[in-house]
């Protein structure tokens, strides 16, 4: 598990991953220790699926997929963050989050994504750290500008068309 001030952000099991593709939120509760959910904890239900497929391949890899973004004070989970799995070959591992509307605005974002990147900076193989946008100013924009990443080019994704990908290298 992760912390940081204000999150718990806590490795998604295959078990806390199935329930949440299932929807089966009294199940996931329990699996996080009696929280409850803040509306549209999740933007992206498809990416919940994919990471537990993947997971079921690679079950010892569970670090470098999902995390459940638990607010501490409120107990409740408010999103998720995560890898697109372990480092490349070339030492890059990218990653991503979301916060629930209710609770963006609030920092969380950055302090979820300073976490993920400062966890991934100390293991070994990581040379970099890439992260993709929307092709557009935004809040995930500032963020990565915030926490020192750059911008490396903007390049076509097939689900999301125009992408902005930004990097920080590491060492």
């Amino acid at each position: 598990m992760l912390e940081t001030q204000r999150l718990f952000l806590v490795p998604s099991t295959m078990e806390m991953l199935h329930a949440a593709v299932e929807q089966d939120w009294p199940t996931l509760s329990r699996l996080l220790g009696g929280v409850d959910f803040a509306e549209g904890w999740t933007h992206f239900p498809e990416a919940i699926l994919w990471m537990r497929d993947r997971l079921q391949d690679e079950p010892g890899e569970t670090m470098w997929w999902n995390y459940l973004i638990i607010h501490r004070e409120d107990a409740r989970l408010v999103g998720s963050c995560g890898f697109k799995g372990p480092p490349e070959p070339n030492g890059s591992v990218e990653i991503g989050y979301e916060i629930a509307d209710a609770y963006q605005g609030q920092g969380l974002a950055t302090e979820s994504a300073r976490a993920l990147t400062e966890w991934a900076v100390r293991q070994s193989g990581v040379k970099n750290v890439v992260a993709c946008t929307l092709a557009e100013e935004n809040a995930s924009v500032r963020i990565l500008r915030k926490l020192g990443y750059q911008f490396v080019c903007e390049k076509i994704d097939i689900e999301d068309g125009s992408i902005w990908e930004f990097s920080l290298a590491v060492g």
